[in-house]
């Protein structure tokens, strides 16, 4: 399933990681696979809840400099296909229940590659300016750099 993408409010970031789908996946829903690599390093992530199923949801914590860990993500999942599909809000949190600030709505997409697996963020926002500002924010940096870590930690597993 495609999904068509908006240029006013939508960004988007595709790689070839060198390996099975079946193992991106793992990293996607193990909590302790999540957190080695969701949040672009030296930071260190927690995965506070992680209910994978449509309506479950998605809670991590962040850590900067060795501090206190503070709130990142209060998402909800909204569909899985295993191995195939993973989609995502902060418009709601886990439960359907009304998030106060929404933000993205993020499709990951997993599809075999002659060399592994083709990976592919697409990340929907409300507005153009809401695009904006995450692309200002430093998006392609910060999902760029997490799916860096991704790639490393399953092609390091394969291997």
């Amino acid at each position: 399933m495609t999904h068509p993408i908006d240029p006013d409010r939508d960004l988007t970031l595709s790689r070839i990681i060198r390996a099975p789908r079946a193992a991106i996946w793992r990293a996607w829903t193990d909590p302790a696979r999540f957190a080695r690599w969701w949040i672009p390093q030296p930071a260190l992530c927690r995965v506070v809840e992680m209910d994978l199923r449509p309506g479950g949801a998605l809670v991590t914590e962040m850590s900067e400099n060795g501090g206190p860990f503070g709130p990142h993500l209060d998402a909800c999942y909204l569909d899985l296909a295993e191995n195939e599909r993973l989609v995502f809000t902060n418009a709601l949190t886990g439960g359907w229940r009304p998030a106060k600030q929404p933000f993205i709505t993020a499709i990951i997409t997993l599809r075999a590659h002659e060399e592994g697996t083709e990976y592919h963020a697409h990340v929907m926002h409300k507005t153009p300016d809401d695009r904006r500002l995450h692309d200002e924010l430093g998006f392609f940096d910060g999902w760029g750099t997490v799916a860096a870590q991704l790639a490393q930690l399953v092609e390091a597993e394969r291997n």
